[in-house]
């Protein structure tokens, strides 16, 4: 395995309270020292001088399509695509074909994460058989796998059974595991296609109320209080949602919550133009909303940034906005959402930043990959210089699909390098897929 120095570069590790310019040497897979100055000692050095050098990122959030729908996306190519968003793992979504509901498909992917060898591929499994919220997944089995499931979730659909609720989350406590919830009331979100309110009305379309959210947060924060289950919010969206989980957390209820970029930057006026793109679940809210979930990023109520990179086919999205299925990919812009949405205007630090997008993730997944960046840990690092201007073009993402509203958007904050356990899997913004070095 090859060795690194990466030169004069601003070190910013929270897990350390490291921010400084500092060297750092990469060698057999760790990081084999930092300081000020360090000794070439054979090393290849990069100039990383005017640059971040940060704890690889990690999604919580992402939709791989494989197994099942391999020409929207393949766990090879999600994993290209985090490499080159700066990220070093994701948490791939179980509403797979078939469902991730078992051992054996939960160690598929598993094993195609690690085939693909650019990110820690971490598996998420079904809570119920078929994510129908009927019939208990098999949990134990996903746990106790080579996959070693701690997360479970019916994302795309939020559990509506209460009871069914309870006794999983019992079962989860049994083994520590994690239950993510799609927060969604479906009889309140029936047939709508964006956020319901003044905007819904004047284009005529059916709206999907806060409350269909927020009702499910709630009653999803009882049950966790109930049973002592660790509870993670999937992409929040709501000012109601952030309230409730800043009360939780002051009442030490076991939850997490996560916002994805598109609801911090985006609000419901970018379906003005009907554009199928800018259509996803939960909606895009109001700007009330996205202020909220800014300033619930701030304050610490909201743990983690996750893209919900949900990527579709041209032949799904390019029709009517109402027959478009939601969602968008967000691997390769989310790191520049942050900074240019969050960091730029000075809504929050740039540690706060890194905190967001890999300390937090890691931390409620118990990955090493958020740091800390000391001698003899894991060499997982992104380097980014966090001024670097770049326009979204939809032929420049690495993701097979391209369902992107950002399209044409001018970012700051640009990936130069991404290392995965000391290995260089992309340089200079090129993904060396296959040439891991």
């Amino acid at each position: 395995m090859s060795r690194y120095l990466l030169r004069g570069g601003r070190v910013i590790d929270p897990a350390s309270g490291v921010d400084e310019r500092r060297d750092l040497l990469i060698e057999e897979g760790v990081v084999a020292s930092t300081g000020a100055t360090l000794d070439e000692a054979g090393a290849e050095v990069i100039d990383v001088a005017g640059a971040v050098v940060a704890p690889g990122l990690v999604d919580l959030h992402t939709h791989v399509r494989e197994p099942g729908r391999e020409d929207e996306e393949t766990i090879a190519s999600a994993s290209a695509a985090a490499a080159a968003g700066g990220y070093t793992a994701i948490c791939t979504m179980p509403n797979t074909d078939p469902i991730a509901d078992s051992a054996a498909i939960v160690e598929k992917v598993w094993a195609l994460g690690r085939e693909a060898g650019l990110v820690e591929v971490v598996a998420a499994g079904a809570l119920s058989k078929g994510q129908r919220g009927e019939k208990m997944a098999d949990i134990g089995e996903m746990v106790r796998s080579v996959a070693r499931v701690r997360l479970f979730t019916d994302d795309g659909h939020g559990v509506q059974n209460s009871l069914f609720a309870r006794r999983v989350m019992e079962y989860l406590v049994t083994f520590d595991a994690i239950y993510a919830e799609h927060c969604e009331d479906e009889a309140l979100a029936a047939g709508g296609m964006m956020h319901e309110g003044e905007r819904s009305m004047a284009l005529g379309m059916r709206g999907i109320p806060s409350e269909a959210e927020e009702l499910m947060a709630a009653r999803d924060i009882a049950l966790a209080k109930l049973t002592g289950c660790r509870l993670h919010l999937l992409h929040i969206s709501t000012a109601g949602t952030a309230e409730i989980v800043r009360r939780a957390r002051a009442e030490g209820v076991r939850v997490t919550a996560e916002a994805t970029p598109h609801h911090f930057s985006l609000t419901d006026a970018e379906l003005e133009s009907y554009d199928p793109n800018a259509k996803v679940n939960p909606p895009l809210r109001t700007e009330e909303d996205r202020a909220a979930i800014v300033g619930a990023l701030a304050d610490g109520t909201i743990d983690a940034i996750a893209t919900d990179h949900a990527p579709h086919a041209l032949e799904e999205k390019d029709v009517e906005f109402q027959y478009a299925p939601p969602g968008m990919v967000g691997l390769e812009t989310s790191l520049a959402l942050t900074l240019t949405e969050l960091v730029h205007p000075g809504h929050i630090s740039l540690t706060r930043a890194i905190e967001l997008l890999s300390v937090g993730p890691s931390r409620i997944l118990g990955l090493p990959q958020g740091g800390p960046l000391t001698s003899g840990d894991p060499a997982h690092v992104v380097v980014f210089d966090p001024d670097g201007e770049w326009t979204v073009d939809p032929a420049r993402l690495r993701s097979l699909c391209k369902n992107t509203p950002f399209v044409g958007r001018k970012l700051r904050g640009r990936v130069l390098h991404t290392f995965f356990a000391g290995r260089l899997t992309v340089r200079d913004g090129v993904v060396l897929a296959g040439e891991l070095v």
